[in-house]
């Protein structure tokens, strides 16, 4: 698959997070009506979600994480289509793509190296590093492999490389956050 491709297919699966038409961030659409993103990205209790088409819906934080940076939203009617995980081994040296809405750019897209998968600190939770062009409006995207699937959650950037919440721990808390809300 061709970079050209694996952004078309990004960009169906990339939400705005929008408020007052100003860029909050960016998230993933998990399964139909669902959607992933960072807890700090989410900060009130609902939100205006746009599409790459310009669909929009109004989606409700239903559960939050703030020690993961997590946050699940409902968004009946959003129907975009769902992201592929990738519950594979994630190696430094691959090669991975970044979508997201930085500093109000709909749709950008940022590719680079993974340089670590693991804690920033012993004992600490895990992460993916990798030395991608990430900027506020990126947080809560979609970083992803080179054949496109999801392998993890932008987050932030510290000492110059981007960090992502791996996918197995956002499958995870999406999981039981669908379950408790049923």
């Amino acid at each position: 698959m061709d970079f050209t491709s694996v952004a078309a297919n990004l960009r169906q699966v990339t939400v705005e997070l929008i408020h007052d038409e100003r860029i909050l961030g960016s998230g993933i659409a998990w399964a139909p009506d669902w959607v992933v993103t960072n807890a700090h990205v989410a900060s009130g209790v609902h939100a205006m979600l746009r599409r790459a088409d310009g669909r929009q819906a109004r989606g409700h934080v239903v559960a939050k994480d703030l020690e993961a940076d997590l946050a699940l939203l409902s968004v009946p009617g959003l129907g975009a289509a769902a992201a592929v995980a990738y519950q594979g081994e994630l190696r430094v040296g691959s090669l991975v793509v970044a979508m997201g809405h930085p500093l109000g750019v709909r749709g950008a897209v940022t590719a680079g190296i993974v340089h670590a998968v693991g804690p920033l600190l012993p004992g600490g939770r895990t992460w993916i590093q990798a030395d991608l062009a990430l900027a506020p409006g990126n947080s809560g995207g979609p970083l992803a492999d080179a054949r496109g699937r999801i392998v993890g959650v932008n987050a932030m950037i510290t000492g110059g490389l981007a960090l992502a919440i791996p996918a197995t721990d956002v499958m995870r808390f999406a999981r039981g956050a669908m379950m408790s809300s049923k």
